[in-house]
């Protein structure tokens, strides 16, 4: 019997979906400023890669807690919700790496990123004692 993840394969899809939107925004500016390797100098392009690599290296976590959750059946309604916020909350933390007038959705993304991250350890820490 196989056993389907519908919040993790749907995390993952929308993992890789905003992946993509991140590269898309650093390939827009490599574009625009000419510069096809390193950052040129530019604080803008430091800013989007930043983004980039702040999303891979905390996203990598969420989908493993995601998935370990879930694959240990106490994933439950909840556990979309939180995936969702997060998702939304990388959103806004790579337009708020832009700087300027979105600075307050770079600090809401970090909120959001750090909640569902804990969260997610929490249940996750819980759940391998055996208490949920």
């Amino acid at each position: 019997m196989m056993t389907v993840l519908p919040v993790t394969l749907a995390a993952a899809a929308a993992a890789a979906v905003l992946n993509i939107w991140l590269m898309l925004r650093i390939g827009a500016l490599r574009t625009r400023l000419k510069v096809s390797v390193g950052d040129g100098g530019s604080e803008a392009l430091q800013r989007r890669m930043r983004a980039q690599l702040n999303y891979v290296e905390n996203t990598a976590f969420v989908l493993i807690l995601i998935g370990a959750i879930e694959l240990a059946g106490r994933g439950s309604w909840w556990l979309a919700y939180v995936a969702a916020a997060y998702f939304i909350g990388r959103v806004l933390h790579g337009f708020g790496m832009d700087g300027g007038n979105m600075g307050w959705a770079r600090v809401a993304g970090i909120i959001t990123t750090m909640l569902a991250q804990i969260g997610l350890a929490v249940v996750a820490a819980m759940v391998a004692a055996g208490m949920l």
